[in-house]
């Protein structure tokens, strides 16, 4: 999500006459755009800020914006901790940035007649829950957007109603808001005409997308529209949340040869009294059926995940049943973390587990899901693929690109594969990619 969205605020700084660097040192304004997910997120923000400052030290007229959750998060005090900040904004307001680096000129010139320099201009701080409003302004006119890549990301969703208790993005992106699907189609018909063959919609629970524009229709109806574009020929999509996994959604699955086998589904936790106390509002039986379900109607599909472990009251017990859970399902990929309080949520006020114990856990977990990722890798050796190439490998006449089941895979290739999707057979797997040939090259 923040990927697109720094985009978005790359092709607005364009339109207002900024041009990209490459090094901070160039530049006349420096946007950290941030995740507030991770434990110590907020600091290391901070300690990022510090260097900057040096920077700013020899350029006052540079300008330093905070934005993302950490911003939505620490609003004011981010101005008050780090003076050299002048602009702090959250992910619902950057489409408003053309408007707060005005003010901050305004600003900026009242500092300067006031005390004969801009040091003490007053900052600019946006922090407000306007999601409808930004989806409005932000597709008032059609995008005209920085293609880079045959693949690339469209937001359709933002924010989530769900409230587990370990999560802070309802309080840093807000409420469940979905983009009208006429909006979604006109963005993506626009990066098809600009190469664009492959598109991931994104939303922090994207299966909870409807279109109350245009009628009661949801993220699988949505799909389904979107797999007629001229020109997209692969669809994926990602966070998903069980609850949100409907028949309509699952159907498209089975019967769109553009959505590719691949699904992210968050599980959490093996343990019934965990997903309780994460207010999840499943069972791990319910998840399992999920999955047996989804493979039913897609019998390629690879499934990856997240996990938290060392989450509050997590006995061996409950540990041992998410490891379970893992066996039972096995996953092509997982993301797997301790459980790191978030300042805000319920559960950062539980009795914590201690560090060495989570690290342990942790160890063990991904111990386990690394020899699924590893099994699931090597069982694509001799077999073809699909492969959609992005860009250049870091070795010479090395290129790279994607297969159906989002790995990445290696071949030796000139540039003028990149944005073609050409059968590879499969020589080597990797723990965390593959390597093979163009066949028929």
């Amino acid at each position: 999500m923040n990927v697109y969205d720094s985009e978005r605020m790359g092709e607005a700084l364009n339109a207002a006459g900024y041009q990209s660097v490459n090094v901070p040192d160039e530049a006349d304004m420096v946007i950290l755009n941030t995740c507030h997910i991770r434990e110590k997120a907020a600091e290391k923000v901070y300690s990022e800020l510090g260097r900057l400052k040096k920077l700013k030290d020899t350029n006052e007229d540079m300008i330093i914006g905070v934005a993302g959750c950490v911003a939505q998060a620490e609003g004011e005090e981010m101005l008050a901790r780090a003076p050299t900040v002048d602009l702090v904004f959250g992910p619902q307001t950057f489409q408003a940035l053309p408007d707060m680096l005005d003010e901050l000129a305004d600003n900026r010139a009242d500092a300067l007649a006031e005390n004969g320099h801009i040091k003490k201009a007053k900052g600019v701080v946006r922090t407000s829950f306007p999601a409808e409003e930004k989806f409005a302004t932000l597709f008032e006119t059609p995008r005209q957007p920085l293609v880079r890549s045959p693949a690339a990301f469209v937001t359709v969703q933002e924010g989530c109603d769900k409230f587990c208790t370990f999560c802070v993005v309802p309080y840093t992106r807000g409420a469940e808001v979905s983009r009208a699907a006429v909006e979604i189609e006109a963005e993506i018909i626009s990066l098809a005409q600009k190469g664009v063959s492959e598109i991931t919609l994104l939303g922090q629970n994207v299966n909870a997308w409807h279109d109350e524009a245009g009628g009661d229709i949801g993220l699988g109806q949505l799909l389904r529209r979107l797999a007629e574009v001229a020109g997209i020929e692969r669809l994926r999509y990602t966070t998903s949340h069980p609850r949100d996994m409907d028949e309509a959604l699952i159907e498209a699955h089975a019967d769109l040869p553009e959505l590719m086998p691949y699904l992210h589904l968050p599980v959490q936790a093996g343990s019934d009294k965990i997903l309780k106390a994460m207010n999840r509002k499943h069972t791990a039986a319910d998840y399992i059926k999920l999955v047996e379900r989804i493979r039913e109607a897609r019998p390629d599909i690879a499934l990856s995940s997240d996990f938290i472990v060392g989450f509050p009251g997590e006995t061996e017990e409950d540990f041992t049943a998410t490891l379970d859970l893992v066996k039972q399902v096995t996953y092509a990929q997982a993301y797997s973390f301790k459980y790191s309080p978030r300042p805000g949520t319920p559960a950062s006020e539980d009795p914590q587990i201690e560090e060495d114990v989570k690290s342990e856990r942790l160890a063990r977990l991904q111990e386990l899901l690394n020899a699924q990722q590893v099994h699931f890798n090597k069982a694509q050796t001799d077999e073809t693929l699909d492969v959609l190439f992005e860009k250049q490998g870091k070795k010479p006449g090395q290129m790279v690109g994607r297969s159906p089941y989002l790995q990445t895979v290696h071949v030796d290739a000139d540039e003028t594969v990149i944005g073609k999707i050409l059968p590879v057979k499969i020589t080597k797997a990797h723990a965390n990619s593959l390597s093979g040939e163009i066949l028929g090259s």
